[in-house]
């Protein structure tokens, strides 16, 4: 789970998105878990609200999971303290490209990307994940 994050808030109930992988979760991320062909890669917290996905990784020490930012074509780095791997992804959370960013960095847009996983550089290298993997949210 990401530095700083912690379990849904009371009251904050479960909801629907694309493939109902989304989790409602107001400015608190939700946890899930992020796998491909069914083995867990990292435990995974939502950013679905405006508020969750402006704020993203900003202000933590570091990630030992990932971060699902949805909807999402571009991201940044200004004000990180740490690089972080980036995974864009399409509806189907198919990945679609993949960069490593150093601090105080701004994204290329990605105009097919609707989800972006976020994760500390170097986490995408140990999941051995790649561009055409298949990835899915439980939880």
């Amino acid at each position: 789970m990401c530095d700083g994050a912690g379990a849904r808030p009371p009251g904050v109930a479960a909801g629907h998105g694309v493939r109902g992988w989304s989790v409602k979760s107001a400015s608190w991320g939700a946890v899930a878990w992020l796998l491909r062909d069914g083995e867990v890669l990292a435990s995974l917290e939502v950013a679905d609200g405006r508020r969750a996905r402006s704020r993203g990784l900003l202000g933590r020490d570091g990630c030992e999971g990932a971060m699902l930012l949805q909807p999402a074509r571009s991201v940044h780095t200004v004000g990180m303290r740490f690089p972080i791997d980036v995974a864009f992804c399409d509806d189907q959370l198919r990945v679609l490209r993949m960069v490593t960013m150093r601090r105080h960095r701004i994204s290329r847009l990605v105009w097919r990307s609707r989800a972006v996983i976020e994760a500390e550089a170097g986490a995408f290298a140990r999941w051995d994940l790649h561009p055409g993997d298949q990835l899915e949210v439980k939880g």
